[in-house]
């Protein structure tokens, strides 16, 4: 039975889309024993490598999950760790040869746009990039508001 959305707020529509993105595209991303939080570590990666650190901060997890997600893909095989030359608490992450081979293939974004484009004509596709590209921008002005905002605030609210 179709549930009618007329009546959901755009945030519980939004969420609900996402989620269900988000599962399919895990779905697909098992093949290669990786998920949503996997995939773009190997991405990053595929630039250079990075210290356990580096790489929570670039995807927006903590060093704890990050580490759950590095000890799956070093199982896996797609990444190593070595000790960091100069301090021995830290590892360097590297991308494997097999982990480069398979974020060439489970990187492919056809499958994802597809999966999030499902039911739109081309013409709709544009409009919910357009729209999206709005909603991400004015919450990334609100969590990281530009300098002048900033230097106008009340001087009290500059040194809280």
């Amino acid at each position: 039975m179709a549930q009618d959305m007329s009546r959901w707020a755009t945030g519980r529509m939004l969420s609900s889309a996402a989620r269900s993105v988000e599962r399919e595209w895990n779905a697909h991303l098992a093949a290669w024993d990786l998920n949503h939080a996997s995939l773009p570590v190997l991405v990053l990666l595929a630039q250079r490598d990075f210290s356990q650190r580096e790489l929570a901060g670039a995807t927006g997890v903590t060093e704890q999950t990050m580490s759950r997600v590095l000890n799956r893909m070093e199982r896996t095989g797609y990444v190593t760790r070595t000790p960091h030359a100069d301090d021995r608490r830290r590892h360097i992450i590297s991308l494997s040869d097999v982990g480069a081979a398979v974020m060439r293939e489970a990187a492919d974004p056809a499958p994802a746009e597809a999966m999030v484009t499902r039911g739109l004509t081309p013409a709709q596709v544009v409009q919910l990039r357009e729209l999206l590209a709005i909603v991400v921008r004015s919450h990334a002005e609100v969590a990281d508001p530009p300098e002048q905002a900033r230097t106008d605030a009340h001087p009290t609210e500059r040194s809280a």
